[in-house]
């Protein structure tokens, strides 16, 4: 099937078969990860001390971030859709061979460790052949409202993973979780090996490239002379920088502060992802929003000013209230991210521009994580989430003020 071919009539996405068998395989395969963490993390802290349990779990987030790069040049030289079909398949062998090892044995802490290696090392692989499937899959007009789709399925995923996970672990362990995330990778192969995807006009080109260095290069150069992208990835750097920490680390300690407790966290969270739902069911309703840049960047500087309200409100109700509008921003500011990023950028180098900018999210913005909770700790959290909401809020201040951005539109 040619490009022409696709987009010839323009179909919306959810009721395109093509990229509804994308979503469920990629809300299947979002909540396999989703059970295996879990039933890492349980198996882990089983096997180990505390401090060797969070080692194991930080192998995956390490490897990750530092082959991030390496899997765009990978998406784009080899085609998102090998890659993504590739790694959802040695996900599904390498847990359920961890299943039937620990139903059969008790391995060494060591073998968990590998497991979380590999899976980092896939996880670099497969996210940004994700993210630049949609385009080969779609139209360009219907980019965000699959972006709006994949929103949802993340959510689905998360409320799904967890009590499917922990019922696994209850039921039999963590062998049994392990064997259930495997199941779900598996369940996501057939459909991704029945996906059609569109061909690029450039991919010879890509084929032609010489060295994995010089593609990389060439992706880098890419974004810093393209006046929208290069301004985007500046945006996602400062919006994520001031975002993950006070969310992650801080909300916890400001709970604690506040006595609220566990019960506190997760009524903020539950706030958190109703509002990010509400906005991915927007974007999946509509389809299109208009003046895309400068809602991007509004709803990152509102979006900024909720974060540092969480810190002041006395009353968990009203806590919660601010999480669902930092929810409800954030998840259409991250929506209308990937649909320009998707829109904007060569499809040859969208592999590499989605690396760099899942690198700013995943390997970069963790690491405020110390810094974050050292800050709530000398001087609480009313002045950490503050501050946090100004380097987020930042971020959108420059999206308004780079015009190439603020003027940048989704296709129609």
């Amino acid at each position: 099937m040619t490009a022409a071919a696709l987009t010839t009539v323009e179909r919306p996405a959810h009721r395109d078969p093509g990229v509804l068998r994308w979503l469920g395989a990629y809300t299947a395969s979002a909540t396999g990860d989703m059970v295996y963490h879990l039933a890492l993390s349980w198996a882990a802290v089983q096997g180990g001390t505390p401090a060797q349990a969070g080692l194991v779990l930080a192998l995956s987030a390490v490897t990750r971030a530092l082959l991030m790069l390496v899997g765009g040049v990978v998406a784009d030289r080899f085609g998102p859709r090998l890659i993504v079909i590739s790694s959802d398949a040695v996900r599904c062998v390498v847990v359920l061979g961890l299943a039937a090892l620990l139903a059969l044995s008790t391995p060494g802490l060591w073998v968990l460790a590998a497991v979380a290696l590999v899976f980092g090392a896939v996880d670099a692989l497969f996210m940004p052949a994700v993210g630049a499937l949609p385009p080969r899959i779609t139209t360009s007009g219907q980019l965000a409202r699959v972006q709006g789709m994949r929103g949802l399925a993340y959510r689905v995923s998360v409320l799904a993973g967890a009590p499917l996970g922990g019922l696994a672990v209850a039921l039999g362990g963590p062998a049994a979780a392990f064997g259930a995330a495997g199941l779900l990778f598996a369940f996501s192969l057939p459909l991704l090996l029945a996906l059609r995807i569109a061909p690029l006009p450039s991919d010879e080109g890509a084929r032609e490239r010489t060295t994995a260095l010089r593609d990389l290069t060439d992706g880098l150069r890419h974004i810093r002379r393209h006046r929208v992208l290069g301004p985007l990835m500046i945006v996602v750097a400062l919006s994520d920088l001031g975002f993950v920490g006070p969310l992650n680390v801080g909300l916890a300690l400001l709970c604690e502060q506040r006595g609220w407790g566990a019960a506190g966290i997760g009524w903020i969270l539950a706030g958190l992802g109703t509002g990010a739902g509400a906005a991915s069911l927007l974007l999946t309703v509509r389809g299109r929003v208009p003046r895309a840049g400068r809602v991007l960047s509004w709803t990152i500087a509102l979006g900024a000013g909720s974060i540092a309200v969480l810190a002041y409100v006395p009353a968990l109700p009203t806590a919660v209230a601010a999480a669902v509008t930092v929810g409800l921003l954030a998840g259409l500011s991250g929506a209308l991210c990937g649909a320009l990023t998707q829109t904007a950028c060569d499809p040859a180098y969208l592999g590499r521009v989605t690396s760099v900018s899942t690198f700013f999210s995943l390997g970069v913005a963790p690491l405020s994580f110390p810094l974050t909770g050292a800050a709530v700790g000398l001087w609480g959290p009313a002045p950490v989430f503050t501050a946090s909401a100004a380097v987020c809020a930042l971020g959108g201040l420059y999206g308004l003020s780079v015009t190439s951005l603020r003027h940048a539109e989704l296709p129609r």
